[in-house]
């Protein structure tokens, strides 16, 4: 059975060339990046060199660039420290956001009192602007915005531009969740007023745990994980050499095929809707993912039409034809709650259908499209 991977929100495969540049620095630079003989010189000049490209990338200086366990860890770093160290004493998000930063906010607001606004959402996912700007306008103490670049269960796009005038103009920190973004959209932030963005590398077909992490060089952190001073002192512990350098080739090798990814991507999804649409009456396309002007390239979530306790057997009934997909963030696939995103934009009825999210990558093809909606509308058909 030809197994079919529409899961790439969550995690990518890793592409063979990053698994041969992983490989090869294991075997061949094994030495302590801190140690001062050949050896560690040589896993020295492998980080440096990884934290170069990236940072010529996004037009920025080396020195801003550190690298982290991946998204979670970042996220965690920049809000804990810009309670901590930047003073912070409102954050602006919203209910949309990922939990790597929802529920940190909770903890700062618990543990450090911190005050925390929720800026409105329109029906289609996006972020309501005028809102945030009076939010923004009206609110004196020192505050820090943290909205998410492209969600990653529904797919809208934050105008990171216009988010950034705008805290520029109110004396606001921008951080974004770049998760979603990175390897699939470039981002200049020479030319944005962001002071801090992650990423992380198997979202872009590198390996697990490891990520990174952009401070504005304006601004002072202090370290969350207390030891040596890898990282000048921002994060401790011996730094995974391997991984970097994984992290390096296959962030490069998304820049420079990406044009040529997204072409294939978008007529993934292009097909994916046609193709629902004629074939599966009554779908709906959540939080307008359809609009391929307004929503990422790179998924789609649906709401079908099937009754509720039909539902588990659709999931079970894909699962068996050897299809990867989600109903939500891999991170909220266990929770009886369902997707906290589908919760805050969809209405109660389409809330009591079953909603699968389709994320695509350059290894996915045209006729595994063909199959999944094929294996929808049966089963629906005989249901």
């Amino acid at each position: 059975m030809k197994k079919i991977y529409f899961d790439n929100a969550a995690t990518t495969k890793i592409d063979s060339s990053v698994l041969t540049t992983i490989n090869n620095v294991m075997k061949e630079n094994y030495g302590n990046p801190s140690s001062s003989h050949s050896f560690g010189r040589s896993s020295r000049t492998i980080i440096e060199k990884a934290r170069k490209s990236i940072a010529k990338e996004f037009c920025i200086s080396s020195s801003e660039i550190f690298f982290t366990s991946g998204g979670t860890e970042s996220d965690n770093m920049v809000l804990i420290s810009a309670v901590r160290d930047l003073k912070i004493k409102t954050i602006i998000t919203s209910k949309l956001e990922h939990h790597a930063v929802l529920n940190v906010i909770k903890h700062l607001e618990k543990t450090f009192y911190v005050s925390v606004i929720y800026v409105k959402i329109n029906s289609d996912g996006s972020v309501d602007y005028n809102d945030l700007e009076q939010i923004l306008e009206l609110n004196k103490s020192k505050k820090l915005v943290s909205l998410m670049h492209v969600n990653n269960e529904i797919g809208s796009i934050l105008d990171i531009k216009r988010v950034g005038d705008l805290c520029k103009n109110h004396g606001a920190i921008f951080h974004s969740d770049t998760v979603q973004s990175i390897g699939r959209y470039k981002i200049d932030l020479s030319k944005l007023d962001i002071d801090f963005i992650v990423g992380s590398a198997h979202k872009f077909h590198g390996p697990k745990g490891i990520g990174f992490l952009y401070v504005n060089k304006k601004l002072n952190i202090e370290p969350v994980l207390i030891g040596g001073s890898q990282e000048r002192g921002l994060r401790a512990g011996t730094e995974s050499v391997h991984n970097i350098s994984g992290m390096e080739a296959a962030f490069l090798l998304a820049y420079e095929n990406l044009n040529e990814d997204k072409k294939h991507i978008l007529g993934l999804k292009k097909y994916f809707i046609e193709k629902a649409i004629r074939d599966i009456p009554n779908i709906k396309f959540n939080a307008c993912c359809d609009n391929i002007n307004s929503n990422t390239y790179t998924l789609l979530n649906v709401c079908l039409p099937i009754e509720k306790e039909k539902s588990i057997l659709l999931e079970f009934n894909l699962d068996l034809k050897g299809i990867a997909c989600s109903k939500g963030s891999a991170c909220q696939s266990g929770s009886s709650k369902g997707s906290h995103v589908l919760n805050e934009i969809l209405k109660p009825d389409d809330l009591e259908k079953p909603s699968i999210r389709f994320s695509f990558s350059k290894y996915n093809t045209i006729e595994e499209v063909k199959i999944v909606i094929d294996t929808i509308k049966n089963f629906i058909e005989s249901s």
